[in-house]
């Protein structure tokens, strides 16, 4: 199968990235090192090209009921220029079809950003519903082109390179139809996945080709998905085929996407059903002592002789100096604090429960003589 390519790529190339393949997309992995990476996100800015992500339009007067009907969260009392989400489209037994953002963009006209993986599925979710309620759906991923922004640093970096005060945006809402240093843009938000500062900003390729290049000539570290997935790890947010699937429900996944005072969206009698009667396990996340080896999705985690959980997704966590991962535990084992052994290419090693997200003590991050 041909892979796509982000409209940046030659841009990456330049930068002499080392490319992979990601969700059917050829993207940037990294461009010195995925711990170098990490760390200018968390302790000044970088900047991703997230381009390969899902952007579908959804516009028309039938438009706010649809996606009342398929989103998980209230949509109507929401005012233009707010970010609803993460949300999800929710299947039938309450899995998750994909986490979502939402944008307002009118009253009738909406933007859906979703998992790149889950894109087709996504559109098609859309139209089928769609028919017959006088609105329109339409694929934007590859007519745009979409970065994000994220460190402490972040604001004076937008601030130097494109003119634009973050401060002057709420964290969740956007501004739309801007011209920025020249550069014209879809919209900005005050968003982002690393759980630092930052902005996610959206136009034609072209423009965000030259917003890109502003950004890094007024100092952003570029960074590629490698520090993306370590960041979002640290903070403990589920990635879709890892932690979340469509067999998996917002509640197991303890992933605040949904109301349970909304009524009527799909996937609502059976998440209500999964409240009421209770889950076998949830997730939770678990550090390993010092710099062994990293527990990787499907390692199995024991107490005692009893196998009680599996590993969804792990990483080398550079803020804490250790190993960090993501498990599905038994409720009866779900435990901050609790020391369980996971077995790491067929040797056990002890671990600690902890609930996420790992680096937030008192504003702080964890050392990890902190955490063991």
């Amino acid at each position: 199968m041909r892979l796509r390519e982000t409209p940046l790529i030659h841009k990456h190339v330049e930068l002499g990235a080392s490319l992979g393949e990601f969700a059917g997309w050829r993207m940037p992995i990294f461009y010195s090192s995925v711990t170098r990476e990490h760390l200018a996100v968390r302790e000044g800015v970088g900047v991703f090209d997230l381009s390969h992500m899902a952007r579908i339009l959804v516009k028309g007067v039938g438009s706010t009921p649809l996606l009342e009907k398929l989103v998980a969260k209230k949509v109507a009392n929401k005012p233009v220029g707010s970010m609803i989400g993460p949300t999800a489209f929710l299947n039938e037994e309450g899995g998750f079809k994909d986490d979502i953002m939402l944008y307002k963009m009118g009253p009738a006209e909406f933007l859906v950003v979703g998992n790149a993986i889950n894109r087709e599925k996504d559109r098609a979710w859309l139209e089928e519903h769609a028919e017959g309620r006088g609105v329109e759906v339409k694929d934007l991923t590859e007519e745009t082109a979409m970065v994000a922004v994220q460190g402490p640093r972040a604001r004076v970096l937008i601030r130097r390179s494109l003119g634009f005060d973050l401060a002057s945006l709420r964290s969740l809402s956007f501004a739309a139809n801007l011209e920025l240093r020249g550069v014209g843009v879809f919209l900005i938000s005050r968003s982002g996945w690393t759980g630092e500062e930052g902005a996610e900003i959206i136009g034609f390729p072209s423009e965000i080709a030259r917003a890109w290049e502003l950004l890094i000539r007024h100092g952003g570290t570029p960074c590629g998905l490698g520090a993306r997935d370590s960041l979002r790890v640290e903070m403990g947010y589920c990635l879709y085929g890892s932690e979340i699937d469509e067999g998996v429900t917002p509640i197991e996944a303890r992933y605040k996407v949904y109301s349970l005072r909304k009524e009527g969206y799909v996937g609502k009698e059976a998440l209500w059903r999964r409240y009421v009667e209770g889950v076998r396990e949830a997730r939770m996340g678990l550090v390993l002592k010092g710099r062994g080896p990293i527990p990787r999705r499907d390692a199995k985690l024991y107490a005692g002789g009893n196998e009680v959980g599996r590993v969804t997704s792990g990483t080398y966590s550079p803020t804490l100096g250790c190993p960090v991962a993501q498990a599905y535990i038994s409720v009866s084992h779900l435990l901050p604090g609790l020391e369980l052994e996971v077995e790491i290419r067929g040797r056990r090693r002890k671990c600690v429960l902890r609930d996420f997200p790992f680096i937030t003590l008192r504003g702080k991050a964890f050392a990890s003589k902190d955490i063991l």
